[in-house]
């Protein structure tokens, strides 16, 4: 198998995210992606799916968002992608720059870990606008033999 493609779309609303993390763990699966990998996915989606329905505007809440499944094979290794796609305010997260982890709880502020957490989980980070729409893809990659 060379590429494997899947597409599901959500309504921008947090009872969603669950639907779309049980579609990621489904079609993983028949893909073939290890359960390492598809958790690595998870948290990644999880938290691309907050900064939309938090960051996005309205605009983003108004509209559906798209998940793209691919993976594809490679001599030696896989690599399987997601792609969230919205229409929310042009944002790349990618450029935001990392926070610092805090010493001490006393230190430790709520929130804005999200794309710190999506560097740590995935092997690789791309974003791009076009067409009026965000696109945040994150890859994990395995090796085969």
């Amino acid at each position: 198998m060379a590429e494997a493609v899947a597409t599901f779309t959500i309504q921008a609303v947090a009872a969603e995210i669950r639907n779309a993390a049980c579609w990621v763990s489904s079609v993983g699966e028949e893909f073939g992606v290890p359960a390492e990998q598809l958790n690595c996915l998870d948290i990644c989606l999880n938290e691309a799916l907050a900064n939309v329905l938090e960051h996005g505007g309205s605009a983003a809440r108004a509209a559906p968002i798209r998940l793209d499944f691919a993976v594809r094979q490679a001599a030696a290794s896989r690599e399987a992608a997601i792609t969230v796609s919205d229409e929310g305010t042009a944002c790349d997260p990618l450029g935001l720059p990392s926070r610092t982890r805090p010493q001490s709880l006393a230190e430790a502020e709520p929130g804005g870990l999200g794309v710190s957490m999506m560097r740590t989980f995935a092997d690789a980070l791309s974003y791009r606008y076009s067409e009026g729409r965000n696109q945040l893809t994150f890859a994990v990659r395995w090796r085969t033999e």
